[in-house]
């Protein structure tokens, strides 16, 4: 297979605010795909930057007091912190506010004015004589000319979706001081896209998908209206070559950081922007929203190929996301930032359920807060690493800690799953992450499956070298899906890499059984999600709906509330008691978890096996699957009640009960040994 040359993009995010997890589908799914073209041994350059510029970065840095340099600067701190936690890797990432930036942004428009395709022709617009300045549609607001609601913004209305010129508003003002604005004509450069109609209407079939290319295709009934690439000063941004007022709109110069941002990377290697960009095998390729398409599709494919550069290979178009089936909700805590996800829940679980949904389509994902935790806590951590956990814990306790060969039976399974590789690969490059994920998913349903009919733990009573042959298939097999894996989840595979003593793995390495070494110690791989946690990240991120209160209404209500008496809570009284010739009948026996794994079809119950040196080990099921994982009790110390009749439960016999306390916060808590005891033991 040939090296290729990709350069990759996602959109550049604007630095006016935080990143929230809509902006994560983005540069997550971008980042899964960067890491896999690496994987496959090909130069992949994923390049970003912050997106600068405009009247919204102005405005507020007047309103904190602070210069555009010191805002961006700060937003800058904050973007990288978060993605840097959420573990998206740049090869560069960088900011629209550099000398690149300017040069090339001035370099394609003077190429687009000296081929005649500049404009210029007085525009009226919204100008406020107070703040000095002409408005941007999304800065003036309003009543809404087609439905009557209020406070809606000048280009289209929240309430019923119209789309309107910013002069059919009514009753509108200012965002930024709410005083009325005037209209105002001011000279406006454009691009015109009418002369590039041809270039287009060939271009868009073969550089992005189908249905984007029909809609887009649509415009083209009519003549191509032109783009306003010009705002007025005051205005945070560069100047366009010849004026004084003037300035480059946001939408010229943030795409050409593509370019930019490349150039930066390209310098510190010694090289150029046009070894890579300008490179006839080079494909590049931009991952967006449907939202920004027509920038992407339209103005920046003509910027390109009329100033002399190529262009995109292919726009990836991806759909919004909606938590549990909604637009995202300040008021219903469901518009949740990157910060506030990552106090209370890991990066690593996001980017496996956002795979597990992303199938590289237009349509918008559905972060379903029920489904993410059963999704991660099923298939990752109760499927894929419980056999890494039972794997590797149950061949260091009791085989030395070093693999054999794998038995017939494995070996067999994983040539099964190593001949759908190709369909893994496939499905990684066409960026249906969701296919892949549904084949590793089905590897560890038959990988699990063969471990409970070898039951290790009972075979490695009369056999430990066979036992071995078990538990080597079993970590070849779950090696293979951490391969498959680790372009979206790099810092598990990392953990498995050092587990099994090995270099950074690359999909070749898929070929590759790994028998007759040492395996390391065991870490941690993956947590439970607790649905408690995902309760309190929303509880975080409500930001309650604004209401007409009074001073004199808030007064009132504090008032009241310093009055009110205290609320009296009694404890709920204590069970029956029984006597003690009743207690002592109770069995209590220390027993060691040789194994345990979630019941399907419950989110409550775990199925144990519990150690208490009898012939077989007890089969107990225990409601205590939302306070632990498997691996978190495999191999642990337990106390159990020995002698409770056997009770038939719809998932088989429970054989026995765990002992566990209640905490305050509804969380269980199992009654351990304080120091390591004989399996069996009676506690007196």
């Amino acid at each position: 297979m040939d090296k290729r040359k990709i350069i990759v993009t996602s959109a550049l995010p604007y630095a006016n605010g935080a990143l929230h997890l809509g902006h994560m589908v983005e540069y997550l799914q971008t980042d899964f795909w960067a890491r896999y073209q690496r994987m496959m041994g090909h130069d992949c350059v994923y390049v970003c930057a912050d997106d600068t510029h405009g009247t919204p970065i102005m405005i507020r840095a007047r309103k904190e007091g602070l210069t555009p340099e010191q805002l961006i600067d700060r937003t800058y701190a904050e973007h990288t912190r978060d993605f840097a936690n959420f573990e998206v890797y740049f090869d560069e990432y960088g900011s629209t506010n550099v000398d690149e930036n300017r040069v090339l942004s001035e370099t394609i428009y003077l190429r687009m004015k000296e081929k005649g395709f500049v404009s210029s022709r007085i525009v009226d617009q919204q100008y406020c004589e107070h703040d000095g300045m002409f408005l941007p549609d999304r800065f003036v607001k309003g009543t809404c000319p087609k439905c009557g609601a209020p406070d809606q913004y000048g280009d289209n209305c929240d309430k019923c979706g119209a789309t309107y010129d910013a002069f059919e508003l009514q009753e509108p003002r200012c965002a930024v001081c709410g005083k009325a604005p005037v209209r105002r004509g001011s000279e406006q450069l454009f691009i015109e896209l009418e002369p590039f109609r041809e270039f287009l209407r060939e271009w868009l079939p073969t550089h992005t998908d189908a249905g984007i290319a029909k809609k887009l295709l649509e415009w083209f009934n009519e003549p191509l209206r032109g783009w306003n690439i010009s705002r007025d000063a005051p205005y945070f941004g560069f100047k366009i070559p010849g004026y004084e007022d003037k300035y480059f709109y946001v939408w010229v110069d943030a795409p050409i950081n593509y370019m930019a941002t490349l150039e930066r990377w390209a310098k510190k290697r010694g090289s150029s922007l046009d070894a890579w960009w300008q490179d006839p095998k080079a494909e590049i390729y931009h991952f967006i929203g449907k939202d920004i398409v027509r920038f992407h599709c339209l103005f920046w494919p003509s910027l390109l190929h009329n100033a002399g550069f190529q262009t995109p290979s292919n726009v990836f178009v991806h759909g919004f996301l909606q938590v549990n089936g909604e637009k995202m909700s300040k008021s219903k805590g469901t518009f949740i930032s990157a910060e506030t996800y990552l106090k209370h829940l890991p990066a690593q679980a996001l980017r496996f359920y956002y795979a597990c949904k992303l199938n590289g389509t237009t349509d918008d994902l559905d972060l379903n807060m029920k489904d993410f935790v059963e999704r991660v806590n099923s298939d990752l951590v109760g499927k894929i690493t419980n056999l890494a956990s039972r794997g590797a814990q149950m061949i260091t306790k009791s085989c030395g800690g070093i693999l054999g060969t794998m038995d017939d039976d494995s070996r067999a399974l994983l040539k099964a799953c190593r001949e759908q590789l190709p369909d893994v690969l496939a499905a990684y490059e066409r960026r249906d992450f969701c296919r892949a994920m549904v084949l590793v998913r089905e590897w560890a349903d038959k990988a699990n499956q063969l471990f409970d009919a070898k039951a290790p733990w009972k075979l490695v009573k009369e056999d430990v070298e066979a036992t071995r042959s078990v538990l080597t298939g079993t970590l070849n097999l779950f090696r293979l899906m951490a391969i498959c894996l680790k372009p979206v989840l790099p810092s598990y595979a990392e953990k498995v890499e050092a587990l099994l003593g090995e270099a950074p793995y690359t999909f070749a390495d898929a070929q590759k059984d790994v028998e007759g070494c040492p395996v390391g110690a065991y870490a941690h791989l993956a947590t439970r999600i607790d649905p408690k946690a995902v309760q309190a990240m929303i509880d975080d991120s409500v930001v309650p709906e604004t209401s007409p209160v009074s001073q004199k209404d808030i007064k009132k209500a504090v008032r009241q509330q310093a009055t009110k008496p205290a609320e009296v809570v009694f404890p709920e009284p204590l069970a029956e008691t029984i006597d003690f010739d009743a207690f002592a009948k109770v069995d209590l026996r220390v027993a060691t978890v040789a194994h345990a794994e979630p019941v399907e079809g419950s989110d409550k119950l775990l199925r144990l096996l519990l150690d208490i040196a009898e012939e077989k080990p007890r089969q107990v099921f225990a409601g205590i699957r939302k306070s632990y994982s498997p691996e978190d009790l495999i191999g642990k110390q337990v106390v159990m009640v020995a002698n409770l009749a056997p009770r038939k439960m719809r998932f088989g016999i429970s054989e026995g009960m765990v002992v566990a306390s209640t905490d305050p916060d509804g969380s269980f808590r199992v009654m351990q040994p304080l120091t390591p005891t004989a399996p069996g033991a009676r506690l007196h």
